[in-house]
């Protein structure tokens, strides 16, 4: 779903200047994902500007020169300045991965936990993902649309600019339809980009506990075609691992989204290992999770465009010990992308700085690999790096700035926001 709000107070003309440091990102020589040392080129300008017209980016560089540019002198009164003040600049993150469509946390989960239950203990005593159905299949369409647009607020007011959004916690097809028009009702309203993905194929709903085939012969000859058809999604997601679908009902899932036009992608290897070559051949934008990947599957990967998306905010909140193996991936020459994984039951936050400190902390990514996964390579996984992800002349101008004066510091601070304004093609949200 690439739906914007055509918003009143769109301002068509905005110049940012004396900014500090601005990470461009630009494009590499190459065409494809940030890969191995390309990860740390973030493109730095210092006392740099952004001029932004009609929600795109249309030319970066020092201020000095952007206050000689012969069309900023002939319009200036018709441009809306922001003085930087020395502050941080970059693309606005692009969180590829978030599941924002339910009705209520999930605290009984969340207290089992604490106890010493598993995730496979909590989803077998009824808790889980199913203890999410009942909400969202009893919630209205616009209740639902409320949910999902304050997490789209709020999830700007922490830089980000582009998120994809799942549905996934109905599991039946009035539900599931309903979900992603709640998605699509919140992106109207939301200035930002939303991508918006089926995710039937989450896990097997209680009434079909047994009979598994016949749920997924759901997913693929009446939602997936439904979904198509009403233009609800851009791509199918599907959870393949222990207590959801078995690699065989998977690839079902990934060869009815391909026979009907919509792009791939799923979890993979989160609580166990899953051979991924029989999945590489539908060339998925993302595998998701991949806490548990072997060397020859990540070898597969780095010669292949599917993006490896990381969520360390996911085995933190499930206090796992161990997080995906960032720096094998990275030396391998995957292409890697961080994301929130935001949802009710194992990764309740919407902060993709906290993303980035957890995989600075734990995974051992230097801040600028963490910058360059949460923006540029955010947006291969959507596949909408053409116009997201980077600041140069011809992208959506999408960029959060920072009350910080080095772009380390963005995932430093622990918890904390330092998020002082973020456009989303060309509006403003947020105080200086």
């Amino acid at each position: 779903m690439k739906t914007k709000k055509k918003s009143s107070h769109r301002q068509e003309c905005l110049l940012l200047a004396n900014i500090g440091q601005l990470l461009t990102l630009r494009a590499s020589s190459k065409d494809g994902p940030r890969r191995g040392g390309e990860l740390r080129e973030l493109g730095v300008i210092h006392d740099a500007a952004v001029l932004c017209v009609g929600g795109k980016i249309v030319s970066v560089g020092t201020t000095k020169d952007a206050l000689r540019d012969p069309w900023l002198k002939k319009n200036r009164k018709k441009v809306v300045e922001i003085d930087c003040a020395g502050k941080v600049v970059l693309p606005g993150f692009v969180d590829s991965h978030t599941h924002p469509v339910f009705a209520a946390p999930r605290l009984v989960d969340f207290e089992k936990r604490i106890e010493g239950a598993s995730y496979e203990e909590i989803a077998a005593a009824g808790g889980g993902i199913r203890s999410s159905l009942e909400g969202v299949r009893k919630s209205a369409k616009s209740a639902l649309a409320e949910k999902v647009s304050a997490a789209l607020k709020d999830m700007a007011a922490y830089g980000t600019t582009t998120v994809e959004a799942k549905s996934g916690y109905g599991l039946t097809l009035e539900s599931e339809l309903k979900s992603l028009e709640a998605i699509r009702d919140a992106a109207v309203q939301c200035p930002g980009t939303v991508i918006s993905t089926l995710l039937g194929a989450h896990v097997v709903p209680k009434e079909f506990q047994g009979c598994s085939q016949k749920y997924v012969e759901i997913v693929c000859t009446e939602m997936i075609p439904r979904v198509a058809k009403r233009m609800l999604a851009q791509f199918v997601d599907v959870f393949c691992d222990n207590g959801a679908f078995t690699a065989a009902e998977s690839e079902q899932v990934f060869e009815a989204a391909k026979a009907h036009g919509l792009g791939v992608r799923a979890h993979m290897g989160q609580l166990s290992e899953t051979a991924l070559e029989p999945f590489l051949r539908f060339k998925p934008a993302s595998l998701d999770h991949m806490d548990h990947v072997s060397s020859s599957d990540i070898s597969r990967l780095a010669g292949s465009d599917t993006v490896a998306t990381l969520v360390p905010g996911a085995n933190y909140f499930l206090g796992l010990k161990e997080y995906p193996n960032a720096r094998r991936f990275i030396d391998a020459g995957v292409a890697i992308a961080l994301a929130t994984d935001y949802n009710p039951g194992t990764s309740p936050t919407i902060s993709m700085p906290m993303a980035m400190s957890l995989a600075c902390t734990q995974m051992k990514m230097i801040p600028a690999e963490t910058i360059a996964a949460a923006t540029i390579n955010g947006a291969w996984a959507l596949r909408v790096a053409d116009r997201k992800g980077s600041v140069e002349p011809g992208k959506d101008a999408d960029l959060a700035v920072f009350a910080v004066s080095d772009y380390r510091e963005i995932p430093y601070w622990l918890g904390a926001n330092h998020c002082a304004l973020t456009v989303l093609n060309g509006e403003t949200s947020g105080s200086q």
